[in-house]
């Protein structure tokens, strides 16, 4: 049986008239709150899931707050782990408003599926406590199509929990919400770089070389190399050196044996011995200066500054002889406690050279930057020069030096930073070496190796089995 024609259950004029009337209201009673639309940036089309997203647009919208007496949800949760916290808070907002100032001007950028209503995993950010709630459900009938059609938009939020999404709106007092919070590498930067210097002491009846004679195999560990004893009984004189392993197909074995000291009084090569290590095999021996003057050992009078890779060691040509006879030294880098700079340790001797009447000039490169320049901008996206992986910085001080970045490898297949490289403000052209890159981010999500840690402490199988042996 057909409706009433004489009744109308709704007329365009009646619609516009309650859209209208709603609109005036969430205007007059409303707090305006910005709504910010989730951007896909890499789907997984098997199972259906976003892999990494980003909100980069804001809208300002007026909305109605349901919870009036405070925020729903169970609120804080007190749980063994910590503290949870499960605001949530429900949201008015009109329909037409959304339709006719958000929608058209969302961004198509990225591959984002353009909506005329707003999604789950949307953001709102809520200005009365300066947070950001994630939209898990947006109901468009309740009221139930009064007079034939729907006016407004409830949506049904959570306190946003961030995963490392780029959150990069323009608006300081939204994308700050996020900045301590995610996964947050640190970057030890060079400011000012300084070149390091060292001497060198010569003497005869050092060593000159050693000659790795067979490089051995199946090393799990640095082997130990011990030298025999100097004839001239004084133990500077006692020659020293360390072993230095390379792995190729899974099988370890030596790549090269450098003397820390070449000794001295040496009247004919002495025993080099190999222990240690877990490997077997490996062999070595050594030729001597007899009676001229070799580089006997290096000696840092300043480790300077800065160092990402190791520098160049250049040494000067002997005074008596020819430049095939000049010593070799090979500079071996480390992290200053102290500082956490990245320093020249040590000089150790791959040939020490032959003909020297004095002691030769040390020359020792350049760190990679001697002084760095700008200041990086929070959220801006940095690139390292040599690897290309670019990261979001989250914080920069200058006078440490600590550049404190989230989304590590963002637009690139590469998760690191090189010692060494320089690393580029994309937007304020800012630019500093990286000294050393520490990747075990500061995340408050990932309290992995604590509990590795802690049960440890309660059952350790190493030493026995708690249960009994059968």
């Amino acid at each position: 049986m057909a409706l009433n024609p004489h009744f109308l259950q709704g007329s365009r004029g009646e619609q516009r008239l309650i859209q209208s009337l709603i609109n005036e209201q969430l205007k007059i009673y409303g707090v305006e709150v910005t709504f910010i639309p989730r951007k896909f940036v890499n789907q997984s089309t098997i199972l259906e899931e976003v892999t990494a997203s980003k909100f980069d647009d804001n809208f300002l919208i007026e909305a109605y707050v349901e919870n009036y007496d405070g925020y729903a949800g169970a609120g804080d949760v007190l749980t063994k782990f910590g503290m949870s916290l499960r605001d949530e808070v429900t949201l008015t907002i009109s329909k037409e408003r959304f339709e006719e100032f958000i929608a058209p001007f969302m961004d198509a950028d990225d591959d984002i599926e353009l909506s005329s209503r707003p999604r789950e995993g949307d953001l709102v950010f809520f200005p009365l406590g300066q947070r950001l709630f994630e939209i898990k459900f947006v109901e468009h009938e309740e009221p139930f199509y009064q007079l034939g059609s729907n006016y407004v938009y409830k949506l049904k939020c959570e306190l946003f929990e961030y995963e490392d999404e780029v959150i990069d709106t323009s608006i300081d007092a939204i994308d700050t919400q996020v900045e301590d919070v995610g996964y947050v590498a640190s970057l030890q930067l060079i400011g000012i770089g300084r070149t390091a210097t060292a001497t060198a002491a010569i003497a005869s009846g050092g060593i000159r070389e050693i000659f790795l004679n067979n490089d051995g195999s199946g090393f799990t560990g640095i082997p130990v190399v011990s030298i025999s004893t100097s004839p001239s009984g004084n133990n500077s004189d006692n020659a020293t050196a360390v072993a230095f392993t390379t792995s190729i197909a899974n099988v370890t074995s030596l790549d090269k044996i450098l003397l820390t000291n070449a000794g001295g009084g040496y009247t004919e090569p002495p025993i080099i011995t190999i222990s240690g290590g877990g490997g077997t095999g490996a062999a070595a021996t050594c030729s001597i200066n007899t009676t001229n003057n070799g580089v006997v050992r290096f000696v840092m009078t300043d480790e300077g500054v800065g160092y990402g890779t190791a520098p160049t060691v250049t040494v000067q040509d002997p005074q008596l002889g020819i430049a095939s006879e000049r010593a070799v030294g090979i500079a071996s880098i480390g992290i200053d406690a102290s500082t956490g700079f990245n320093e020249v340790k040590s000089i150790l001797i791959q040939n020490s050279g032959t003909n020297y009447n004095a002691s030769p000039t040390i020359t020792i490169s350049d760190p990679e930057t001697i002084s760095g320049v700008g200041t990086y901008l929070f959220n801006e996206v940095i690139q390292g020069m040599r690897s290309g992986t670019q990261a979001r910085v989250k914080n920069w001080d200058i006078d440490t030096g600590i550049l404190k970045v989230g989304n590590v490898g963002i637009g690139t297949t590469t998760t690191g930073f090189f010692p060494g490289e320089d690393i580029l403000g994309l937007t304020s052209g800012a630019r500093f070496s990286v000294s050393n890159f520490d990747d075990d981010t500061e995340d408050k999500y990932n309290e992995g190796d604590i509990f590795e840690s802690e049960a440890d402490l309660i059952i350790d199988f190493t030493e026995s089995n708690p249960f009994g042996t059968f």
